[in-house]
């Protein structure tokens, strides 16, 4: 006898028919270069949340509009029509990081060509790809009777240059985003095919550091020898905050309030997790550095870090110009684990720099942006419903590994709607997130709509 057809079943082949066309929109919006950190991008970045937003009333979904902040706007969206389920709130980012062609792209960074299986473009898995998935799968709900869940979307305009304002979007919207589960898909999997559920994303707090030496540029011929190079003296200070050979960071309390991993979070990741060989091939270099003591994947899910992201001063440009500069800058950050408290850190980061600074200089310390770490339980009901739609949808069963990445806007959410947060990322290392080459595998595209639309029975499976 002939297995009765499902509501699920008119769902996913929903999505079978109209994948070429949801290829094609993702290739719209790729176009669109909605850089959030350029001002310059102002215009494109509105196009992409009006874009979205147009989208999702074509979807169905409901009460869509822009929440204006006094930055870029977020764009919101609900579907409230199955009574006593579960609430399942959907975050995204429809923003993207820089990108220009003279940074080591083979095409246009915004040209989103599609080549050897991949669509290529800034953007595609960080977060437009990923974002899109869900509205996919609620739309072929909604065609198809209805989520079985309550559903509410939020896309922010912000993510990739801090979540500065999306405190405001929650401020306005109140308690129209309270849900029992925040699923967030913008983060990766444990390799090509091979799905993950991220149950812990690191903090953040990220500083810049400026040194001031004489009042303007000086002859280095002159002043050579005599006073310090700001620039010298920037270098000594940031090498000060970390022991070149066991990796660990020399910031005094910087280790107090780490949760260390547990046993058997520490076997997880050792059987399911990126081996060191594989990250080192993956990153292009020789030899791995890190903290003594833990893998490279327990560096990146569960150990704290101290990186220098930039560093700026003197005479760069062609020739040769002989001076002392006046002044010399880094840019800072430290990527923390729970219970680390990103202010806490950042004083403790600052106290550490300013005491290191040589007497001849003036330097100062401040936070440019910060966020929380997110941690959830992995065998909490909602987060195994997840991932059952995930392991369904690849065929391979979702492992529980955290994330070294930051997304300050969960940690909010957390805290601020009670909802429970889960990542089920669909992107892969190799897809080159905020770097040249970004990519994202049109098979994982496919099938993201698939374990999107899964979800939703799943959660509503498990009942409130």
């Amino acid at each position: 006898m002939a297995r009765p057809v499902t509501a699920l079943d008119a769902v996913l082949d929903h999505l079978a028919e109209q994948e070429k066309t949801h290829l094609k929109e993702l290739q719209d919006l790729v176009r669109i270069p909605s850089v959030s950190a350029d001002p310059s991008y102002a215009k494109d970045v509105r196009k992409a949340a009006e874009w979205l937003a147009r989208r999702l009333r074509r979807a169905g979904l409901e009460n869509v509009g822009l929440v204006e902040t006094a930055g870029h706007p977020a764009v919101v969206a609900d579907w409230l029509h199955a009574g006593d389920a579960p609430t399942v709130l959907v975050y995204g980012h429809y923003d993207v990081q820089p990108a220009q062609k003279s940074d080591g792209w083979r095409f246009d960074p915004f040209e989103a060509r599609i080549e050897d299986g991949r669509i290529l473009g800034r953007g595609t898995t960080d977060d437009k790809g990923q974002s899109l998935c869900h509205v996919y799968a609620a739309e072929a709900w909604i065609k198809n009777g209805g989520p079985p869940v309550n559903l509410k979307m939020v896309f922010e305009g912000e993510e990739e240059s801090g979540s500065v304002n999306f405190p405001e979007v929650l401020d306005k919207t109140g308690d129209r985003l309270r849900a029992d589960l925040l699923v967030v898909s913008d983060s990766m999997m444990r390799g090509e095919g091979r799905p993950a559920i991220t149950y812990s994303l690191r903090g953040l707090t990220y500083l810049q550091v400026d040194v001031q030496g004489p009042r303007g540029d000086l002859h280095s011929g002159t002043w050579g020898g005599v006073v310090w190079n700001p620039i010298e003296a920037l270098c000594h200070m940031l090498a000060s905050c970390k022991d070149p050979k066991t990796g660990k960071v020399r910031v005094k309390g910087f280790y107090d309030d780490v949760v260390r991993p547990s046993k058997t979070e520490r076997a997880t990741i050792k059987e399911h997790g990126e081996a060191d060989e594989d990250l080192r091939r993956g990153a292009g270099v020789d030899a791995l550095f890190g903290e003594s003591g833990w893998s490279a994947q327990e560096r990146i899910g569960v150990r704290p870090t101290f990186e220098v992201n930039g560093i700026w001063g003197g005479y760069t440009g062609a020739g040769s110009k002989t001076v002392i500069p006046a002044t010399a800058h880094a840019k800072v950050s430290c990527r923390l684990v729970a219970d680390q408290k990103p202010e806490v850190i950042a004083a403790a980061v600052e106290r550490h720099l300013l005491a290191m600074a040589p007497e001849g200089v003036r330097a100062a310390v401040r936070t440019l942006n910060d966020g929380d770490a997110v941690r959830a339980d992995p065998g909490h009901p909602l987060v195994k419903a997840v991932g059952k739609a995930l392991g369904d949808a690849f065929g391979q069963p979702a492992v529980p590994l955290p994330e070294g990445g930051s997304i300050p806007a969960v940690a909010d959410m957390q805290q601020r709607l009670g909802a429970i947060p889960v990542l089920a990322g669909f992107g892969n290392r190799d897809e080159n997130m905020h770097a040249p080459e970004e990519s994202f595998r049109v098979d994982s595209f496919v099938r993201g709509r698939i374990a999107c639309a899964r979800m939703l029975a799943e959660v509503a499976a498990t009942g409130r």
